[in-house]
């Protein structure tokens, strides 16, 4: 079992800074992409920012320049620095990890959530 935790949201004024955390924990044997996606009501869920195993990253068009996506591989631990946040920023942010838990089998694994709230 792979357990993922989030942390770092809240309420923020827009051109405001925030920064998440996420670290991966359990049975991992190998940890391929860690990423972050947002989700608001009515809509899907959106990748926000994904770093691989190389520390290759992508970004979606909406945050480049804005979001820095960046990891900690000793500590299975994955940032996502958010500067210059816009309403429109608001959302749940959910962390996802593709995992393998032994040489065999790999799954992803999603955080609970963590809230981002962009207003004056």
């Amino acid at each position: 079992q792979v357990h993922v935790v989030e942390s770092g949201g809240g309420l923020v004024q827009p051109g405001g800074s925030l920064r998440l955390s996420c670290a991966a924990s359990g049975q991992i044997f190998r940890i391929w992409t860690m990423a972050w996606y947002r989700q608001v009501p009515g809509k899907e869920r959106e990748l926000v920012a994904q770093i691989d195993s190389d520390s290759g990253t992508d970004y979606v068009d909406s945050v480049k320049g804005r979001f820095t996506i960046s990891s900690d591989n000793a500590k299975n631990t994955v940032y996502l620095q958010m500067n210059n946040l816009k309403p429109e920023d608001t959302a749940v942010y959910y962390c996802n990890v593709r995992v393998s838990i032994t040489i065999q089998y790999t799954y992803y694994y999603w955080g609970q959530g963590t809230q981002v709230t962009v207003s004056s």
